[in-house]
């Protein structure tokens, strides 16, 4: 392969390899509560999150959990210190609660799917058939800040994303710690 064919692929390697790490975050909060006075956090009474698996009917969210709650925590943590938060147990300001949801999705592609359907672009009526299927599992983490005053959720953050299953579990782990920092980054207030 000569030197320009493989610097091309290469970038669209790269290229690749970003997009499929892409983690996409959102967040929406109740406008009418203010985030400014919150100075204390816990976790909720029950525990700090739960895992949701909807994979296949034998899948067990323990073994998940034990693999993603210590990450998750630590992450949660370091977060909310460093916006000057303090964990209180016994009269925090508010609770949170995590969730983690594994599941499968699927992505298709098919013929003329982007054309529209005018004669004036002179494409002929065809049948639309599949050109691109496939199956991933996807992950979100769902974070809850919950206002112990008003006994309601006040802030949701979901980061979502594609699982890759050949990764380790340091590289799980970063990737936990990335999505918690960027969902964390969306709480308002300081």
């Amino acid at each position: 392969m000569s030197a320009p064919k493989l610097a091309c692929a290469i970038v669209i390697a790269a290229c690749v390899c970003v997009t499929a790490a892409k983690i996409k975050v959102r967040a929406d909060y109740d406008k009418q509560f203010d985030f400014k006075s919150v100075r204390t956090w816990a976790w909720h009474k029950d525990g700090p999150g739960e895992v949701k698996m909807a994979r296949s009917s034998e899948d067990d969210p323990a073994p998940i959990q034990r693999r993603v709650e210590p990450p998750m925590v630590d992450a949660v943590t370091k977060e909310l210190t460093a916006r000057k938060l303090t964990l209180d147990q016994n009269a925090p300001d508010i609770r949170l609660h995590y969730y983690v949801l594994v599941t499968v999705g699927f992505d298709t592609q098919t013929t003329g799917q982007f054309l529209p359907a005018v004669p004036e672009w002179g494409v002929p009526p065809f049948t639309a058939s599949t050109m691109s299927y496939s199956i991933m599992q996807t992950g979100s983490i769902v974070l809850d800040v919950v206002s112990t005053k008003l006994d309601r959720v006040v802030w949701r953050g979901i980061a979502q994303s594609e699982l890759e299953q050949s990764s380790t579990d340091a590289e799980r782990n970063a990737r936990i710690r990335e999505a918690v920092r960027d969902l964390i980054k969306k709480l308002p207030g300081k």
